[in-house]
């Protein structure tokens, strides 16, 4: 079941007329607690089981983390929870592209060995709710928090439906204490929800699927040499119809929930604003980032230990990240590529201002909560906007690596952007080009003016017709549009 669906939309109404009965709250929970398997279950049922198996596991080995005062104890439970998740999520996700690299390294030492091909199917958001529940188990070990005392309140914290399949990716202590209390959303709460929710459609139908993606699915699949108008106009597609897809899904299920009373945290604030990539990944896929951060980079040592192994771990952290959002060398190359930037910003900069600064001290992330050009966080002139615009181009070229199947397919297509004069006539039509350009030049320049507030304080200043007024044209070309959307690009994450 997707929000972009007739389905949804009828399961969202019940949802929202049974939340708003006069029952108790444990059973408006338990309504809740069934309506995400539900929502789960429209994906392939079975896979349920993974779901109540990590639940569960998780539930009670984070309480016995959390009183077991012996330390071999301790870290005896912290493995079956790291072997519990992990393993589970290598098996579905890693397991078929673990073996092909095996077969390669038998054959190239002379070994003939050719397996039969498992047929492993990736469940729905794995990798979202596995993250999930790891942060809690480990949080139970580092005592950082209480454990969770209902089962019930932990169950609806991994499955709640708006978050589970596809983020953003939540902790105990930004959501299990709205589970404690009965909640329901304000009048104000529920407009911004469905507001929300219209925002992250519109991204989604309109602007992902019928502006972008078929100029993007068409470069991408081609298989000859393409002219660099073709190539650049197919790579601006996609990292646009990327953006799109996946903050359309984390803004429509922000709303979703806000409608219900709950609050989910940011996932996206404006990232081709960014100013350098440690900017960027303070706005690009925020949940992810922030947990790469507090349960990979710090625990590696941050940059505690000298700036050799800052840079390692600036390094393994960015190719960890690129591996968990697909089993293929091209995720780990977009990965690394992005440790590269952040490397060449780190050396740039060291001269400018100390590492310690630089970084924030042994708390700090590879992802900064500050931009790493001093004093232009909150410009609005041309240099930080040509900065911003510098910055967008060069993640643009990672989006390479990302959307190509193939190193070879992702050179070919880098090789036409920068130089390639192609054989053929051109593949993509004027309009087409113009299209893609209209859209990716609006969206940069709406970026970056909305880089330092959202869309719910700007719709609080302006005049309440001119929201209206927006908000109809969008739902009336969602509705244009419905033929023309597809699955969610993070879905098989």
């Amino acid at each position: 079941m997707v929000f972009n669906s007739y389905t949804f939309i009828a399961f969202f109404i019940i949802m929202l007329i049974l939340h708003n009965l006069p029952f108790p709250w444990r059973v408006k929970k338990i309504n809740l607690l069934l309506a995400s398997y539900i929502f789960y279950a429209a994906w392939n049922p079975p896979f349920i089981l993974l779901l109540w198996l990590s639940t569960i596991v998780d539930f009670f080995v984070g309480k016995a983390l959390y009183v077991q005062p012996n330390k071999h104890k301790r870290h005896l439970l912290l493995v079956i929870s790291l072997i519990g998740n992990l393993g589970m999520l290598c098996f579905f996700k890693y397991g078929t592209f673990l073996l092909d690299n095996f077969v390669i390294i038998c054959n190239a030492l002379g070994f003939d060995y050719h397996p039969a091909h498992p047929n492993i199917i990736l469940p729905a958001g794995i990798s979202f709710y596995t993250f999930t529940t790891l942060c809690y188990t480990v949080d139970m070990y580092k005592r950082k928090s209480e454990p969770v005392k209902s089962l019930l309140d932990f169950s609806l914290f991994v499955t709640f439906f708006p978050h589970l399949v596809a983020g953003p990716i939540v902790r105990p202590p930004q959501l299990v204490p709205q589970f404690e209390t009965p909640r329901k959303a304000s009048r104000q709460q529920f407009t911004n929800g469905l507001l929300l929710l219209t925002l992250g459609l519109f991204m989604k139908v309109v602007l992902a699927d019928s502006l972008l993606s078929a100029t993007a699915d068409a470069v991408f699949g081609f298989p000859g040499k393409l002219g660099a108008l073709d190539a650049w106009a197919g790579v601006l597609a996609f990292s646009g119809q990327i953006f799109f897809d996946f903050a359309g899904y984390s803004t429509a299920a922000i709303g979703v929930a806000l409608t219900l009373g709950f609050v989910l945290p940011q996932n996206f604030l404006y990232p081709y604003a960014a100013i350098g990539f440690s900017d960027f990944w303070r706005r690009w896929h925020i949940t992810l980032s922030s947990w790469l951060r507090d349960y990979l980079y710090i625990p590696l040592g941050g940059n505690r230990e000298g700036n050799f192994k800052t840079y390692i771990n600036i390094m393994i952290t960015m190719l960890i990240g690129g591996l968990w959002h697909g089993a293929n060398w091209t995720f780990v190359a977009w990965g690394g590529l992005h440790g590269l930037y952040l490397w060449a910003e780190r050396a740039l900069n060291y001269h400018k201002s100390s590492p310690s600064s630089l970084m924030g001290g042994s708390q700090e992330p590879v992802i900064s909560t500050a931009s790493i050009v001093p004093g232009l966080s909150g410009a609005k002139h041309h240099n930080g906007f040509l900065k911003a615009l510098l910055t967008f181009l060069l993640v643009c070229i990672t989006w390479v690596f990302f959307r190509s199947a193939t190193f070879a397919g992702a050179w070919q297509l880098l090789g036409d952007m920068f130089g390639g004069q192609g054989g053929n006539p051109p593949l993509l039509t004027t309009i087409a080009i113009i299209k893609v350009g209209v859209v990716i030049t609006l969206m940069l320049i709406f970026h970056w003016m909305m880089r330092d507030t959202t869309v719910l304080k700007v719709a609080g200043r302006i005049p309440t017709w001119s929201v209206a007024v927006i908000w109809s044209v969008m739902l009336i070309l969602i509705i244009l549009s419905q033929e023309s959307s597809r699955s969610f690009i993070y879905f098989q994450f």
